[in-house]
């Protein structure tokens, strides 16, 4: 049992870390993205890419005095491909964070003060949505006379509505934010 140990003790003894080349490491610095930290501000990360630029209208960022950031088609490990939009010195309401929601499920927003993540918030899908997509039928009540809309949360992955009036059910490709 003794010279068990010892063989083992030898062997450990013998293993030595792969010497790993210092420059073979880093990336090219012309091959990496960098964006400048804000200091007070929001950012939302985790958007689905074809979602990223419907995510900068929902916030109305054309008219933002601001820094804006918008980045998109960026490697992410939990959803492949993904977008990020960050703007200085804006909260968002809770009616955008709903907004966001629809066409981003599965995005994270982060409260930013003195340039570090004060709060993460996961965006939840409301079971209703009231006043935010436009009915996609031309007949609804909702597009005729000045009632707000009101859909129902079918399902949440893919996304399905259902219009509270007319009943038509809606899927990601058929919604319009009002």
């Amino acid at each position: 049992m003794a010279r068990r140990k010892a063989k083992r003790k030898n062997k450990q003894e013998k293993i030595r870390p792969k010497r790993i080349d210092a420059n073979a490491a880093r990336q090219d610095p012309k091959k990496e993205l960098k964006i400048s930290a804000i200091g007070e501000g929001t950012v939302i990360d985790h958007i689905p890419t074809d979602a990223t630029f419907k995510v900068a209208e929902i916030l109305g960022l054309e008219s933002h005095n601001g820094v804006v950031s918008i980045a998109t088609s960026l490697q992410s490990k939990s959803i492949g491909k993904k977008g990020i939009v960050k703007v200085a010195g804006k909260s968002l309401t809770q009616e955008e964070v709903n907004k966001i929601s629809i066409v981003a499920p599965n995005a994270t927003v982060n409260i930013i003060k003195n340039y570090a993540v004060r709060e993460k918030i996961k965006v939840k899908s409301p079971e209703v949505i009231d006043n935010v997509v436009k009915c996609s039928n031309p007949v609804c009540i909702t597009n005729n006379e000045k009632i707000p809309t009101k859909f129902f949360v079918v399902r949440k992955d893919p996304l399905k509505i259902k219009c509270h009036y007319c009943e038509r059910s809606m899927g990601k490709e058929d919604i319009e934010i009002i």
